[in-house]
């Protein structure tokens, strides 16, 4: 049957929402971004078109239990800061976590997008999606926003899964055009990502302990940040930090604030210590 058919009565929100309702998709507006990005008409040309705003470095990494995901807060417009508290780590469903990276008005709107897409599946299906059809859906959506890519509204996510046939946390990244590409140990994107991923790949060993998988992110997640402007790192006169959850086989679990400032301040600890 074919996908956009008058005649579609499949289980999908995106896919009907994508037909009878593009315009309230994040990239279905006609193909034009929420805020202007191109060269400016003739009319408006010489007035100042403010930047996007966009989320910075993400990243998950496999321990012994599930799958650490996290984020730095801050959100750049250009050279400035747009938002330090900005969230990039959501919640899907019970065993489905994703981070963003991109333009934030536009990831955000499709973490939103993707978690009714797997509530309304369930409720007409009676079953949840695979842990791979999670993926191969994210997928979908990020394709989708391949012509808002073009205006410069790029959205790039992590999708992290605990698929329950398997036993195991899963970790899924995507290209600009929707190719979806398992992780076997750990990813980072972002402007920060390469450094991110530097960092823990000097760290990274199969089968670690929770504690170990969490201080190996929140420290990546530092680097990136003295390496890269765009990336926030832990602000302890504001009281602002990188937020982190674990996908585990309970379900979605989030690691209190309390926790990730200990961390840090024994980080910081430790690299005064040594010089």
């Amino acid at each position: 049957m074919p996908f956009f058919s008058d005649e579609y009565h499949g289980s999908s929100f995106f896919d009907y929402l994508a037909r009878h309702r593009p315009d309230l998709t994040p990239f279905g507006r006609g193909g034009q971004p929420s805020v202007p990005c191109g060269p400016a008409p003739d009319e408006h040309r010489g007035a100042t078109v403010p930047p996007v705003a966009h989320g910075t470095t993400v990243l998950a990494i496999k321990y012994r239990g599930g799958v650490v995901i996290a984020g730095d807060r801050r959100a750049t417009e250009g050279f400035q800061i747009a938002d330090r508290r900005i969230e990039k780590v959501f919640k899907i469903d019970e065993h489905s976590a994703m981070a963003i990276a991109g333009a934030a008005g536009p990831c955000i709107e499709m973490a939103r997008l993707f978690q009714t897409e797997l509530e309304h599946y369930e409720k007409l299906e009676g079953v949840p999606l695979s842990c791979e059809g999670k993926a191969n859906k994210l997928g979908q959506m990020v394709k989708a926003n391949l012509p808002m890519v073009f205006q410069g509204l790029v959205v790039l996510p992590i999708y992290v899964g605990y698929d329950r046939k398997r036993d195991e946390g899963r970790i899924f990244k995507y290209d600009i055009t929707g190719g979806r590409y398992e992780e076997s140990d750990y990813y980072a994107i972002g402007s920060g990502g390469k450094d991110a991923r530097n960092a823990m790949r000097d760290r990274f060993r199969k089968d670690l302990p929770e504690e170990d998988a969490l201080n190996i992110a929140l420290r990546a997640l530092y680097t990136a940040a003295d390496e890269d402007v765009g990336t926030g790192g832990p602000d302890f006169v504001r009281g602002i930090y990188p937020t982190a959850k674990m996908v585990v086989a309970a379900g979605i679990l989030d690691v209190e604030e309390s926790r990730v400032q200990s961390l840090y301040a024994a980080l910081l600890d430790t690299k005064k210590k040594e010089g």
